[in-house]
């Protein structure tokens, strides 16, 4: 039978479920999860890579991508072949697990909130610099996401995420094409050389660009989709791979327009996010008003997506860590209802660790507002940030090569290499981050 979620079947000899036909009809969760890591931080670190060293880090960026894709696609082969979450996976390696990631989502969470809320709003005060202030806007942005996601489920969270991602990929790329890319210079890029100064800007176009937290929600995602067995598998791949490809073009992108308008006239831009309103006053003073405003609804769009992805698929997570910690305590180990088949009802939507982490992302937050640092946020949630990537390698490697996942879908040779290489690199990233602030 075919239906929406099914598009065509045929036996599954690996994983004993039905293969579903993989179509381009049905991408969405990559491009929630790609959307949500590329945020108004990300742009900046995309867009001074480009201005301080031209295309010289492009290769960076490529393998950064390379790296994306095999860390969410760990992540959802875990959920569609085992037919557990990801937390669930953690609390099978011991109560570390727990203990770290209780404390990391709290923390992080009351840091991102403020941060996203701060980059949203940017754009719209630059846009109406006659109207409220920042934390007006900010404000309102943090309240918008709520909204959407409170009353929404994950299907149209989906559909606004997509068209968000639309918006910013098609400004994005036009404003590279605009500014005229040196086609041999592009290229030459792909050869990896490490300028001197240029190793933090190196790791963070790998590890930084589209890799956070929201990377684990992936799984979590896909269950929404209603995938909820290695029947998708193939489906699964093609999202991750299209998805990725997206935003590494997206990046690259980027990287052109930090290397012809800025590198090449000169031109530096203020620390943290306040920098993308820099470039806005740029592109006007070469390109006229209309190609600033449009830019900075793409600066919108990117931090608006990512706000509104952490706002669902984060407090997917934390209400999965209730119910694991719920159950654990629950008499005779009962375990919760099978959570692949609970997410695609949307039960874990309405729930309310759900709302109440969304909350938490919401309303506390506003408070650091009032501190005026934008830039002092940026930092702070991208130190927190690089804590999260090599944890979720360690674990996946540990979980995706023991008899935790089916001996069909264990790591092979090249996944096991890419999750110790991004593994590695993210470990280095962190590393360097934190020695930038002491």
């Amino acid at each position: 039978m075919t239906t929406e979620n099914s598009p065509g079947t045929k036996s599954d000899e690996a994983g004993g479920a039905a293969v579903r036909k993989s179509s381009w009809r049905y991408i969405g969760p990559g491009m929630v999860v790609a959307a949500t890591g590329v945020g108004a931080g990300d742009l900046v670190s995309t867009l001074l890579a480009g201005s301080k060293f031209g295309y010289t880090l492009l290769w960076a960026a490529v393998i950064g991508c390379i790296v994306k894709i095999a860390l969410a696609e760990a992540v959802g082969r875990w959920h569609l072949a085992t037919g557990r979450t990801l937390f669930d996976g953690w609390r099978s390696l011991g109560a570390w697990t727990t203990v770290y990631f209780a404390v990391y989502v709290v923390v992080w969470g009351f840091v991102y909130g403020a941060t996203a809320m701060t980059t949203s709003g940017l754009p719209l005060h630059a846009l109406f610099p006659d109207g409220p202030g920042l934390k007006f806007w900010a404000i309102l942005s943090g309240l918008a996401g709520l909204v959407v996601v409170w009353f929404n489920r994950y299907a149209v969270v989906e559909k606004i995420m997509m068209l968000f991602v639309g918006v910013m990929f098609v400004v994005v790329v036009y404003l590279a094409i605009r500014v005229s890319p040196d086609v041999p210079a592009l290229f030459s890029g792909l050869v990896p050389t490490l300028p001197d100064g240029s190793v933090f800007y190196t790791l963070g176009l790998i590890g930084g660009v589209g890799g956070t937290i929201t990377m684990a929600a992936y799984g979590y995602w896909v269950n929404a989709k209603g995938w909820t067995d290695s029947g998708w598998m193939k489906m699964m791949r093609l999202d991750n791979r299209v998805a990725y490809v997206t935003t590494g073009i997206f990046v690259i992108a980027m990287l052109i327009v930090g290397a012809e308008l800025l590198h090449a006239a000169n031109i530096a831009l203020t620390d943290g996010s306040e920098g993308l309103v820099d470039l806005g006053d740029v592109l006007e003073e070469r390109f006229g008003s209309t190609t600033a405003v449009l830019f900075l609804i793409g600066f919108f769009s990117a931090s608006f997506s990512s706000l509104v992805g952490v706002w669902h698929g984060v407090s997917l997570l934390f209400a999965d860590f209730v119910e694991r910690i719920r159950a654990a305590r629950a008499p005779n180990g009962e375990r919760p209802e099978d959570s692949a088949k609970q997410v695609s009802r949307g039960e874990r939507e309405k729930s309310t660790p759900f709302r109440a982490y969304m909350l938490w992302l919401t309303v506390p937050p506003m408070a650091l507002l009032w501190l005026e640092q934008p830039f002092g946020l940026v930092i702070a949630y991208g130190v927190l940030g690089a804590f999260f990537l090599p944890f979720l390698a360690g674990t996946l490697l540990w979980l995706l090569n023991t008899d935790r996942t089916p001996h069909a879908w264990r790591n092979g040779l090249l996944s096991n290499v890419m999750l110790v290489v991004g593994g590695l690199l993210f470990f280095v990233l962190l590393v360097e981050k934190i020695r930038s602030l002491l």
